[in-house]
C-alpha cells in the first residue's frame, strides 16, 4: 500500500530557487478546497513564491549551484518529485549534464500537432 495513504497527512516540500532552500508546508489535505486554490507560499528570506516539489524531493546542498540547476530546469519542464510513496517518483539526472538527454527522452507533448510533427520529424530523419 501506498506510504502516504496510509500514514501522514505529510508536509508538502516547498523550494525557493534563488535563495536554494526548502520548507515544509501545511498539506493539502489538512486545507480547504479554497484555501489550496488561493495558497502561494513565499520564501521567508526572499519573498519569493515558492515551488511544490512533491514528498520525495531531497534538496541539494545550498552550495551546489549545479544541483540546483539541474532541479530548477526539470521542474520548468514539468519533472517534480510528486509520488504516492511506493515507487517513488521515477528516475531524475543525477547531473547537470545529463539532463538534455533526459528531457528529450521524456518530452512530452501538449496538442495533437506537436505530437504530428514529432513523428514527422523523426521519420525525417530516419
Amino acid at each position: 500500500m501506498c506510504r502516504y495513504a496510509m500514514y501522514g497527512p505529510y508536509k508538502n516540500i516547498y523550494a525557493c530557487f534563488s535563495c536554494r532552500k526548502v520548507f515544509k508546508q501545511t498539506s493539502d489535505y489538512e486545507l480547504s478546497k479554497i484555501e489550496v486554490a488561493n495558497r502561494q507560499y513565499k520564501c521567508p528570506q526572499c519573498g519569493e513564491v515558492m515551488n511544490n516539489m512533491g514528498h520525495d524531493f531531497q534538496a541539494p546542498k545550498q552550495k551546489d549551484i549545479k544541483q540546483w540547476k539541474k532541479v530548477e530546469t526539470l521542474y520548468a519542464h514539468g519533472f517534480s518529485y510528486h509520488s504516492c510513496g511506493c515507487g517513488g517518483p521515477g528516475y531524475r539526472p543525477a547531473k547537470l549534464n545529463e539532463v538534455e538527454a533526459f528531457l528529450e527522452a521524456n518530452q512530452t507533448f501538449k496538442t495533437e500537432g506537436e505530437v504530428l510533427l514529432r513523428k514527422l520529424s523523426v521519420k525525417a530523419q530516419g
